[in-house]
């Protein structure tokens, strides 16, 4: 029987006899029953396997076998244990079988998936037993991640799986599948490279996946092989698994495991790092859920009458405070990141989660792996967490070494997402000049004009778009809309150009090189293919604004400038110059960060019109970038120079004599 929406409070309270009255939802719940062992989930060996349950609140539990088919076969009774742990041990070899927990709680029994399942069946309706070595693409356990000096060095560029490669002039083999994402020598409209070969071209570091665990398959339905839906996959089913629509053979539970490693170690072998979108702030149903079912109401945060609490705005927030709850999250990242060798991880609304839950991730990936990213959606969300312990912003002083996403200078360029005619400094708004310079500098405290929520630049991610709201060209389309196209690809560019500029780490809408559009969908998280694809006919009209975005990457990549590693450094060596209204100005000074040029000066000039600003250092000065915004450019020496409109300029001066000129 499934959990009811009218949540029955004696259920969540528990059975007396099993409990001793304690509440679910109480302090000496989670002392009393806390489990800190690694034996949850299934242990398979073709001698026995080992199921182990946590399950405080059941009085009755069994392991409920399934043939392949998904025919049962047998129900195995389990062992309670102490701390609320359920066990049985099966002998003979269960390869390929599938299976449930069946527990009876109060008068209720309920049949739900293992929370710690790590292979599933179609539409992960069961867990299947698997030997994992057996799923391993050929040189697994030799894959090198790419080398990483520090979480500053990264430029992030997000995508969607499917979206990747599904348009019909990909040239891709495996549309929207892993395979397909990872495939070499694919080449669309005019011979440009697609995929996986335009990813590497950019110059990247990581590439974010949104969510690519097994989801819901009300959103997208894995029998569907001919037809299927379209979703982000934001709506979490089995967390430990791979999303079954990715892979070539759904109805196989090793094809999903297998495919998924193979795409990671081929972007590890061309020198990318995948970083992966996770959700554990809610999932798809909350009361058909299997932690819902297995554990009534320990997982979930609740109002005082007794309904899910949904800041999240999907109807049921998780509570990572609880502590199986936060063992579930931790167990789940450290996992991902060892059994696939994931790089880093992007925490979906992490608002939402409380501080300790993040910094035991932080602290637990340092010790695998400190190179490992970990970077969130740290917004103020008010969830019935105690202030101190949100996981946001306002919190930064408490998360060492983990990113926020930076609405400041996301909105700051082009508007508010929430605004759509509101503009920013690239489209007319010069009142946003400051917190443009609050983001170009890191969101640091840089001085008290310029003070930001980071106190280190690694806790700002810059960037102008990602997969939700309007991308960057549909909100220029919406807020200047009398604007000619030419004069909103520049707009586009200088944005873009801003983010690989500024400090902290530097994060990329996939096609926003090629100025992407969703045709003016805001929320395209199911909507069809054609809006949501990564249109390569779009990618091979605008491949002069693809060529600028390369030089950009190539620009910081080469720059250390760019990246400083502390908050010190930045108040050290980033200067703001004088100018204008409707431009920025700053210099980069003294060989910053180990740069090899002595200084660097940048400008942006959002203006319809050229632009003068001074350069307060003597030089000689040499063009670095932007040579197509500079209407008169002869060797300076200081003084002032021209920008032309909507132009980033970037100049050098080495601290020699020799006059050079090298356009990236």
């Amino acid at each position: 029987m499934a959990v009811q929406k009218d949540i029955d409070y004696q259920i969540s309270l528990g059975d007396p006899e099993v409990v001793g009255g304690l509440s679910v939802f109480s302090e000496e719940f989670d002392e009393a029953y806390f489990y800190d062992g690694d034996d949850l989930g299934c242990i398979y060996t073709p001698e026995l396997s080992s199921f182990c349950l946590w399950a405080p609140t059941a009085s009755e539990v069994y392991v409920v076998l399934y043939t392949s088919r998904g025919k049962m076969k047998a129900e195995i009774p389990m062992k309670r244990e102490d701390r609320g742990i359920w066990r049985a041990r099966i002998k003979g070899d269960l390869l390929n079988k599938l299976y449930t927990y069946r527990v009876k709680v109060g008068t209720d029994w309920n049949e739900a998936v293992d929370p710690y399942a790590k292979a599933v069946s179609i539409n992960g309706e069961k867990g299947a037993i698997l030997d994992l070595r057996t799923a391993e693409p050929e040189g697994w356990a030799e894959d090198a991640k790419p080398p990483l000096e520090s979480h500053l060095d990264a430029i992030i560029y997000e995508v969607h799986i499917r979206d990747l490669t599904i348009h019909p002039r990909s040239g891709v083999a495996y549309k929207g599948k892993y395979l397909g994402a990872c495939e070499t020598g694919t080449v669309g409209p005019k011979g440009i490279p697609t995929g996986f070969d335009h990813i590497r071209s950019l110059g990247v570091t990581h590439v974010q996946f949104l969510p690519m665990f097994d989801y819901s398959a009300e959103s997208v339905d894995e029998t569907e092989l001919e037809d299927p839906k379209y979703n982000w996959g934001y709506d979490p089913l089995n967390y430990n698994v791979p999303e079954g629509s990715y892979a070539t053979d759904p109805y196989n539970p090793a094809s999903r495991i297998l495919e998924c490693k193979k795409m990671i170690q081929a972007y590890h072998e061309k020198g990318l790092r995948v970083v992966m979108d996770v959700v554990y702030n809610h999932l798809y149903d909350g009361y058909q859920a299997n932690f819902m079912k297995l554990v009534p109401g320990y997982y979930f945060r609740y109002k005082e009458e007794g309904v899910f609490i949904h800041r999240s705005g999907c109807g049921n927030d998780t509570a990572s405070e609880r502590r199986m709850m936060r063992k579930f999250i931790v167990d789940s990242v450290l996992y991902w990141a060892r059994e696939y060798h994931v790089d880093g991880f992007r925490f979906d609304l992490m608002g939402l989660h409380d501080v300790d839950t993040m910094n035991e991730i932080r602290q637990k990936l340092d010790e695998l792996d400190p190179s490992i990213l970990m970077i969130g959606e740290g917004w103020y969300l008010h969830t019935e967490l105690a202030e101190e312990q949100k996981a946001n912003q306002f919190n930064a002083s408490k998360l060492q070494g983990i990113g926020h996403f930076n609405d400041t200078i996301r909105d700051a360029i082009k508007g508010s997402v929430f605004e759509a005619a509101e503009r920013g400094f690239i489209n007319g708004n010069a009142r946003a000049e400051l917190d443009v310079m609050k983001g170009i500098a890191g969101t640091i405290h840089y001085s008290p004009e310029l003070a930001g929520f980071a106190f280190e630049p690694v806790q700002s991610v810059a960037y102008t778009e990602a997969h939700d709201n309007y991308t960057m060209w549909d909100k220029l389309a919406l807020s200047v809309p009398e604007e000619e196209e030419g004069v909103r690809v520049l707009m586009h560019l200088l944005g873009t150009a801003i983010i690989l500029t500024s400090q902290g780490i530097a994060f990329l809408h996939a096609g926003q090189e090629f100025l992407r559009t969703k045709d003016g969908v805001e929320n395209s998280y199911k909507s069809p293919d054609f809006i949501n694809w990564m249109d390569w006919e779009r990618c091979a009209e605008y491949s002069d604004a693809v060529d600028y975005v390369r030089r950009l990457i190539a620009l910081r990549r080469a720059h250390p400038a760019f990246r400083m590693r502390t908050a010190e450094q930045i108040r050290n060596h980033l200067f703001f110059e004088q100018a204008p209204e409707g431009c920025i100005a700053y210099t980069l000074r003294n060989h910053a960060n180990g740069d090899r040029a002595k200084h660097l000066f940048v400008a942006h000039n959002a203006n319809p019109y050229t632009a003068r600003s001074r350069i307060s250092l003597k030089g000689p000065w040499r063009i670095r970038f932007g040579v197509e915004h500079l209407p008169v450019f002869d060797r300076l020496l200081g003084g002032d120079v021209e920008i032309g409109p909507y132009g980033t300029v970037v100049l050098e001066a080495s601290g020699d004599t020799e006059d050079h000129y090298y356009p990236v």
